[in-house]
């Protein structure tokens, strides 16, 4: 079940280094950081949650989901890298920590080892989750012709919403 979205934690200032002149005002700069912040907590917090069922599953479909969520784990241990480094391009540090993004997650933990399709609907609802949260960016980048985040989040829409399409169907 996804968590209801978090008040914006304030970012940290940003890290001191040569002056970052982008074309975009620093106010922007920090607000899509901050956005991307609740991103990457969303999609770290997705990728360790779809790796503990790839751990975990059992049942006649075992073989299948085993693979299918590797490739979906290995898809987004790539994915959080992208979306930090973007943050860091920005001027601001990426959370790191599992208490950040417990904070800034929109997506739950799921305690103990569910059943092989309650774990494909909790994915799917994580998924969905992601694709919220980067859709609620877009206005932000758009607005400061953020053209980099803005293709970054595109990148993440079409692979959130094609996974959450294909484990739909294992429901069906």
């Amino acid at each position: 079940m996804s968590k209801t979205p978090k008040k914006a934690t304030p970012m940290p200032k940003a890290v001191k280094s040569a002056p970052i002149d982008i074309g975009i005002k620093s106010d922007q700069r920090h607000a899509i950081a901050d956005g991307l912040s609740r991103l990457l907590a969303d999609e770290y917090t997705l990728y360790l949650k779809t790796h503990n069922f790839h751990w975990n599953v059992t049942g006649p479909m075992f073989n299948s989901l085993h693979l299918m969520f590797m490739t979906h784990y290995t898809e987004s241990a790539l994915a959080v890298d992208e979306v930090a480094e973007r943050i860091r391009a920005l001027g601001f540090p990426a959370p790191g920590t599992y208490a950040a993004f417990s904070r800034l997650s929109s997506i739950e933990e799921t305690g103990g080892v569910p059943e092989a399709m309650e774990m494909v609907r909790l994915l799917v609802k994580g998924h969905e989750a992601c694709v919220k949260t980067a859709r609620s960016i877009f206005p932000l980048a758009d607005k400061a012709g953020d053209e980099p985040t803005a293709d970054l989040l595109t990148q993440r829409l079409q692979v959130h919403e094609k996974t959450a399409w294909m484990l739909r169907s294992l429901l069906e």
